[in-house]
């Protein structure tokens, strides 16, 4: 979860007033500040580009006409917070990501005007090969590399354990975001831009290894509203096999099945669940300890379906995809969720759907 005060987070199941901040950063280096009505920031950790925001605003004079107006879809960016005015005219606001305006259209005589955009990550994904690619070294390096390619002045951090890659080419008009990933996968980890617009590489923390970052509770001063719980098999996998050949090194094909090995996990490898394997295959890989790590990520990912959620909650903009969520139910009991998408409104109204993809009993 994004860093807050503890006076914020009290604020979120008080009676407060919501405020959004858009700031526009225009191509030709000017900032300005967007009046808006109204708008949302989805964040999805199932999409190749994690953020993505809608935003309405009323003046219909703002529809560019041509390149070089204010909100010309060629080069602009957003930014946009949401957070708290306290009692005492103070506020707190909450980065909810930068983001690449993409489209801006609307009624011309009665509005409302809707703009578009999408997280950074697009402007790698867009940026196809237009000649083979190639990287060797170590696994952020060549995450770093491929990201600054095409933003050379992005901020790239490291929270995993690097190590070296086998070399890989990619060929033209390939997708230099899945390239990211793919880096990425050989240490076990995933790459996004966060809601900085920094791009961090890091692992899916694991639900019982890490603190809970909120508690969602119902009755008087709980943030809960209303939830739905479901499991299903479908698209679960409770075993992964990571392969490598690298044939541009001449090293020895390498790989490795990571399964399911708790006992008390209803996907268990050895019980009753069955084997259900799912296979990965990366020139990258080319030791055994990376195909691990490759196939260890890819399993925590795979298995968390088998028991899911969704709540709806007030509105915490400081929350993060991975985080571990406490709910309190109003028949008392308890779950712990890791949170896999959700939605925060940028008007004052407005519903606050999570969806988490895992659950576990809270103890």
């Amino acid at each position: 979860m994004y860093s807050v005060s503890s006076r914020f987070l009290a604020a979120l199941t008080e009676s407060h007033t919501p405020v959004s901040q858009v700031t526009l950063l225009r191509a030709d280096g000017r900032v300005e500040t967007i009046e808006i009505t109204g708008g949302s920031v989805t964040v999805d950790r199932g999409q190749a580009i994690r953020r993505t925001c809608s935003v309405t605003i009323t003046d219909t004079k703002l529809i560019p006409r041509t390149a070089s107006d204010k909100l010309s879809t060629y080069g602009s960016r957003l930014r946009i917070a949401r957070g708290v005015q306290f009692a005492d005219g103070s506020t707190e606001l909450v980065p909810l990501g930068v983001f690449r305006l993409d489209a801006v259209d609307g009624d011309v005589d009665e509005g409302p005007v809707t703009l578009a955009g999408k997280g950074l990550e697009a402007i790698v994904a867009d940026d196809k090969f237009t000649s083979p690619y190639r990287v060797s070294g170590t696994a952020v390096g060549a995450v770093t590399a491929l990201i600054q390619r095409s933003i050379p002045d992005a901020a790239v951090v490291n929270r995993a354990t690097d190590a070296p890659i086998g070399p890989r080419t990619w060929d033209v008009e390939g997708d230099p975001w899945a390239a990211v990933q793919e880096c990425a996968a050989a240490i076990g980890a995933e790459c996004y831009a966060d809601a900085d617009g920094v791009f961090i590489v890091s692992e899916l923390p694991d639900l019982l290894a890490v603190a809970p970052s909120w508690t969602v509770a119902a009755g008087e001063g709980g943030a809960y509203i209303r939830a739905s719980r479901g499991m299903s098999s479908d698209g679960v996998s409770n075993g992964w096999l990571a392969r490598g050949e690298n044939t541009e090194t001449g090293t020895a094909p390498v790989s490795a099945l990571v399964t399911d090995d708790d006992p008390t996990s209803p996907t268990y490898w050895a019980g009753p669940f069955g084997h259900r394997p799912a296979f990965y295959t990366s020139s990258t890989l080319t030791t055994v300890n990376a195909a691990t790590s490759a196939a260890t990520l890819k399993l925590r990912a795979s298995k968390a379906p088998n028991a899911s959620g969704d709540l709806s909650s007030l509105p915490n903009p400081a929350l993060e995809p991975g985080d571990v969520l406490r709910v309190i139910y109003p028949d008392g009991t308890g779950e712990l969720h890791q949170i896999q998408s959700f939605s925060v409104p940028l008007d004052e109204g407005g519903d606050f759907p999570v969806t988490t993809i895992s659950a576990k009993e809270d103890a």
